[in-house]
């Protein structure tokens, strides 16, 4: 079931998931196992249905998710990221071209900075004297969205002018 509408429908699927996984991340400070493991899940189908072949294609994409784990976990044993944030980034990894990937760092990178200057304000503003926690999902999310329209929307777009 190689092209056709097929892999938008999971990139749908996945744009939904880090749509969840943001706002999970903003109530309880946490990105749940399950959502990190469908995600990473759904990665096999989408490279089939990309029509990705083994070599070097999917062996890249696995190579960059395992680059990516172990960087940030490295993050994570410095407490600089959470358990959560390590395996949504990885998950990520499995979908998002290596290029676009190294580009969605820096999105979050960016992202993640505003939204801790923007909390830090908030938790200075209302005299809060607990640690402050950034919900970096948020940015995550942000970021894998941003990817995933930047790549792939002109060509759905595109497709979807020539089929109507």
């Amino acid at each position: 079931m190689q092209g056709g509408f097929f892999h938008y429908y999971l990139l749908a699927g996945l744009a939904i998931a880090l749509a969840f996984a943001a706002y999970t991340d903003i109530r309880r400070r946490e990105i749940d196992n399950w959502l990190n493991a469908a995600i990473a899940a759904g990665a096999p189908l989408f490279w089939w249905a990309s029509g990705a072949h083994l070599w070097p294609g999917v062996a890249i994409h696995v190579g960059v998710a395992v680059a990516a784990f172990l960087v940030m976990l490295c993050l994570f044993a410095f407490r600089l990221m959470g358990g959560g944030d390590v395996k949504l980034l990885t998950a990520l990894a499995l979908w998002i071209k290596p290029l676009w990937f190294l580009r969605l760092l820096m999105v979050m990178a960016l992202a993640g900075g505003v939204l801790t200057l923007v909390l830090a304000g908030w938790h200075y503003f209302r005299k809060r004297k607990d640690r402050l926690a950034v919900p970096y999902g948020v940015a995550i999310a942000f970021a894998g969205l941003w990817a995933l329209g930047a790549q792939y929307w002109p060509a759905f777009a595109r497709g979807a002018a020539l089929a109507g």
